[in-house]
């Protein structure tokens, strides 16, 4: 399947969105996925990712996460620089504001005459912390999310009553968790803990730990693990495919 990418800038309650969308070529209506990057945006590997879920089908919608923090366009390095203005900005922006930026691209994906009214979310990194949040809304019915971070440890600045783990039950979609037993970032009690408590609330979800390191998906660097990496699009590709069609 043949794809097309271009972006939109989405007006959303914290300002102008860049938003890079990847769907099929030629006519037809598709379900969405909101598909959400690391801390560096939309990256090669990012856009790679996208294209190939799109490419199974899917218009693939990926926001730039910190847009109240950068110019639009802005895509951090894979370095130091790169890492350390990232996760300033993961510590900067509330939780609450993933929301209308969720609200605002759901609204825009409704008026899409390509759009046929199933929606998805899936994430890497902070991304499957975004892509879990995401699942909050009510038209997301599955989401993926790979080694997501801050789950367990309620980093990312939040109001009372608002960390993600705290607003389970508002969850109605199938979860699909994925992690890498090697990431430091998620180490095996915090996993533990993030199971517990989707298990007592009672949620619909699949999960699997495998032996990987954080950002083991990453098509770059020394961490990526090529067969994990298809293992991972093939869970994420099921999942879509038994949820969204």
């Amino acid at each position: 399947m043949i794809t097309q990418s271009h972006f939109v800038d989405l007006p959303t309650a914290t300002g102008s969105m860049r938003t890079y969308v990847h769907r099929p070529t030629g006519e037809g209506r598709y379900p969405a996925v909101l598909f959400y990057s690391e801390i560096f945006q939309q990256t090669g590997p990012i856009e790679r990712a996208a294209r190939l879920i799109a490419g199974h089908g899917y218009a693939v919608l990926v926001p730039e996460v910190f847009h109240e923090l950068n110019p639009a366009g802005t895509v951090l390095a894979y370095d130091d620089a790169g890492r350390d203005k990232g996760n300033a900005d993961k510590a900067a922006k509330p939780a609450e504001h993933y929301d209308s930026d969720n609200r605002a691209m759901l609204g825009w994906l409704a008026a899409q005459p390509w759009y046929d009214g199933h929606a998805g979310a899936m994430g890497f990194c902070i991304g499957g912390h975004l892509a879990f949040r995401a699942a909050l809304q009510p038209e997301i019915a599955a989401t993926a999310c790979f080694y997501a971070t801050d789950l367990h440890s309620d980093t990312i600045p939040n109001g009372p009553g608002q960390h993600s783990m705290d607003r389970l039950a508002e969850i109605r979609g199938e979860l699909l968790m994925i992690w890498g037993k090697q990431d430091p970032h998620i180490p095996a009690a915090g996993r533990a803990q993030v199971y517990q408590k989707l298990a007592d609330a009672g949620l619909d979800f699949g999960w699997h730990e495998f032996n990987g390191q954080h950002a083991f998906m990453r098509d770059e660097g020394e961490r990526y693990d090529a067969q994990l990496a298809l293992t991972g699009y093939r869970l994420a590709l099921d999942l879509f495919g038994r949820t969204l069609r």
